[in-house]
């Protein structure tokens, strides 16, 4: 069986993720979709209330080999207890590429486990940092996210 791990904080969990998503279960029989934990930082929604609404999401959606699971551990140890055979990283541009591909090398010097690519689809320039920007300044978000994840934005409003 072919397992990919894909982390990522998901705060929030963007259209650009759930491409990701849909693009690796085209091509591993399950996918494990890890949202780290980091104590060290501020999310701004909980992240078993984000893990909910991205299940919801994914049932929405009918993809139905994905596991979601929360983790604060190093990505590479998590994915190696899932017996993941690749790590799975989302590009939006080469920014983006210089930076996962330092994480590519360390992850797999440690682990041996190598990272597959995916470009994150035509909402690929927007980011969960660009998306709380826009949601700060009141702005219209429900184009990046799915349903789910934006009533769960919605119901945090003051």
């Amino acid at each position: 069986m072919k397992i990919g791990f894909y982390s990522g904080s998901f705060d929030p969990f963007t259209n650009g993720h759930l491409h990701i998503i849909k693009a690796s279960c085209q091509i591993f029989d399950k996918v494990v979709v890890g949202i780290g934990i980091n104590t060290n930082k501020t999310r701004n929604y909980d992240t078993e209330q984000m893990k909910l609404a991205i299940e919801e999401t994914l049932k929405k959606a009918n993809i139905k080999n994905v596991e979601i699971i929360t983790y604060q551990e190093l990505t590479v140890e998590i994915a190696q207890k899932y017996q993941a055979n690749f790590l799975i990283r989302g590009l939006r541009n080469d920014t983006d590429y210089a930076f996962e591909e330092n994480l590519a090398q360390i992850n797999e010097e440690i682990s041996g486990l190598d990272t597959i690519y995916f470009r994150s689809g035509v909402l690929g320039f927007i980011s969960s940092s660009m998306v709380m920007e826009l949601i700060h300044y009141g702005r219209d978000v429900s184009r990046y996210l799915p349903e789910p994840v934006l009533n769960l934005i919605n119901s945090k409003k003051v």
